[in-house]
């Protein structure tokens, strides 16, 4: 073990490294211009009548890029795992970012386009977030790629998706988000006005609010940005009768928290270079300190409850790939407050 603990320090510190570089050279975050604060949901699937089941699907740290490229990203596994996601099936699939290597290299989409095609092909919903790779190469192309590969955001770097008992509010990483800006005021007022049938809110944003003590240490996170988000919601929670989930990525490895009430999932297994915990604080309700962590979650909601897996790719190494179950955790909605759930 200790023989190969320089290796791993080696990982860890290049990984962190990056990561805190990633976010020292994030770009300039440019306002969106002026707008009326909408307080209704941007987007409202009416399919999903309160209380019907869904089952979703989070993750994220893809990389896609040149399948020839294998330094930042597994082609193999981040391949593999597209497509165990099209067989999931989600009716919903949640993606917290850096699905491009860079992401103002139409090249880059295109593997995205094509790796991902079984997921077009179940007519799967895809709500995503903006990551720092969805910028990687220029901002503004990378933001004209982003819109373009998804046309049913219809312009929207940030919104929110209502279905059913379910309300999905995706944030931007690259738009301001402190004090009056036009992000954060919009934020504020959809945690005003979360609809009544919801029971509960999910909030996907790319870098983590909530990280374990080795992120803390080695890298800069959580970000004053996330920060910033996450004091406003919290000084929401006391009026919100949903329960709150928030799905990030950014760390190639997978963290699970819960504070004042919130759950905190960090997804960032998609393909992405693993990222190392060697040690993991008494916070993280995740314990296994296995490596590496390329994984996916299920969630399922259905009569007030979310049932939630993490699938880990059993041995990316292996000839044949599959997956474990690794972690299972269910979040039950407050009833008195929503008035929907029926036990």
């Amino acid at each position: 073990m200790f023989q190969q603990l320089p290796k791993c320090l080696t990982l860890l510190l290049k990984s962190a490294a990056c990561l805190a570089i990633t976010l020292a050279v994030a770009p300039a975050a440019h306002a969106q211009p002026a707008e009326k604060i909408d307080i209704n949901p941007t987007f409202t699937i009416s399919k999903y009548a309160p209380g019907m089941p869904i089952h979703m699907v989070g993750y994220g740290d893809m990389r896609f890029t040149n399948p020839l490229v294998k330094i930042g990203t597994n082609p193999r596994v981040r391949k593999w795992l597209a497509e165990q996601i099209g067989r999931e099936k989600p009716e919903v699939l949640m993606v917290t970012g850096d699905m491009p290597y860079a992401g103002a290299t139409k090249g880059d989409w295109q593997v995205y386009r094509d790796e991902t095609r079984s997921w077009t092909a179940e007519h799967t919903l895809v709500l995503p977030t903006i990551g720092n790779h969805e910028v990687r190469g220029g901002e503004q192309k990378g933001i004209a790629n982003y819109l373009e590969n998804y046309p049913g955001l219809k312009g929207h770097r940030y919104y929110s998706v209502l279905m059913g008992s379910v309300e999905v509010i995706s944030l931007d990483m690259t738009s301001p988000s402190g004090g009056t800006s036009t992000q954060a005021t919009w934020f504020a007022a959809q945690l005003d006005h979360v609809p009544k049938q919801v029971e509960f809110l999910f909030i996907l944003y790319h870098t983590p609010w909530v990280v374990d003590q080795q992120s803390q240490l080695f890298t800069n996170l959580p970000s004053k940005e996330a920060l910033t988000l996450r004091h406003l919601m919290e000084i929401h929670l006391h009026k919100m009768h949903a329960k709150v989930i928030v799905l990030s990525g950014h760390i190639h490895n997978y963290e699970r928290f819960e504070r004042n009430g919130v759950e905190y999932v960090t997804s960032g297994g998609g393909g992405a270079e693993p990222y190392p915990l060697l040690f993991r604080g008494s916070a993280d309700l995740y314990r296994d300190t296995g490596f590496p962590v390329y994984h996916y979650l299920t969630m399922d909601y259905e009569r007030g409850k979310i049932h939630a897996v993490m699938w880990k790719v059993t041995d990316p190494n292996a000839e044949t790939l599959g997956v474990e179950k690794k972690d299972e955790f269910t979040i039950v909605a407050e009833p008195n407050k929503t008035g929907v759930y029926i036990p």
